[in-house]
C-alpha cells in the first residue's frame, strides 16, 4: 500500500507543483518583506533567490534563537537548519554560508507549505516582530549597538 500512496502523491505533485510553487514563493516573499520592513538587524541566510520557495531562514541580531522560539511557541518554526534542528549548537550549514556564530545562534527557519494562507503569514509576521522587539528591549547589547557603541571594541571584564 505504501507504493500506491507514493504513486498518488507523485500524481498530485505533478498536477499541482507549478501553482503550489508560485503560491509558496508569494507567501515566502510576503513573510520576508514583512519581517524586513518591521525589524532592523535582520539578515537573510542563503541565496536571495536560488532557494526553495517555501523556505525562509533569517537571523535576528541581539536575539537568542531559543528565546525567540519559546516566545513564539504557537508557531511551528525551527532554529538553524534542518540538519541540526535537534541540537543547540549553531548550524554548520548556516556557518558554512559565512554567518558568524552569534548570528547563527539567532537564526530561525520558517517553512511554508501548500496549505498555509496569507492570513497565517500576516499573523507570523506580527507575532515574530513583536517578540523580537520584546526580547531586544531586554538586551543591553542591542541598546549599546543602537547607541553606536562598537561592541567588538568593548573591553569586557570578568568578575
Amino acid at each position: 500500500t505504501g507504493i500506491v500512496g507514493f504513486g498518488k502523491a507523485c500524481e498530485i505533485a505533478q498536477q499541482h507543483m507549478a501553482e503550489d510553487n508560485k503560491k509558496l514563493l508569494d507567501l515566502r516573499n510576503k513573510l520576508q518583506a514583512g519581517l524586513f520592513e518591521r525589524l532592523d538587524e535582520i539578515y537573510l541566510n542563503g541565496h536571495p533567490t536560488e532557494r526553495l520557495p517555501g523556505n525562509l531562514n533569517v537571523s535576528f541580531a541581539y536575539v537568542e534563537g531559543e528565546s525567540l522560539l519559546m516566545g513564539i511557541n504557537d508557531i511551528a518554526v525551527s532554529s538553524g537548519s534542518a540538519c541540526t534542528s535537534a541540537t543547540l549548537e549553531p548550524s554548520y550549514v548556516i556557518r558554512a554560508l559565512g554567518v558568524n556564530e552569534e548570528l547563527a545562534h539567532s537564526s530561525i527557519r520558517f517553512g511554508i507549505g501548500r496549505f498555509n494562507t496569507e492570513d497565517e503569514v500576516t499573523y507570523v509576521t506580527d507575532r515574530v516582530s513583536k517578540e523580537v522587539n520584546r526580547l531586544r528591549e531586554m538586551s543591553p547589547l542591542y541598546e549599546m549597538a543602537k547607541e553606536g557603541i562598537d561592541l567588538k571594541s568593548v573591553q569586557w571584564k570578568a568578575e
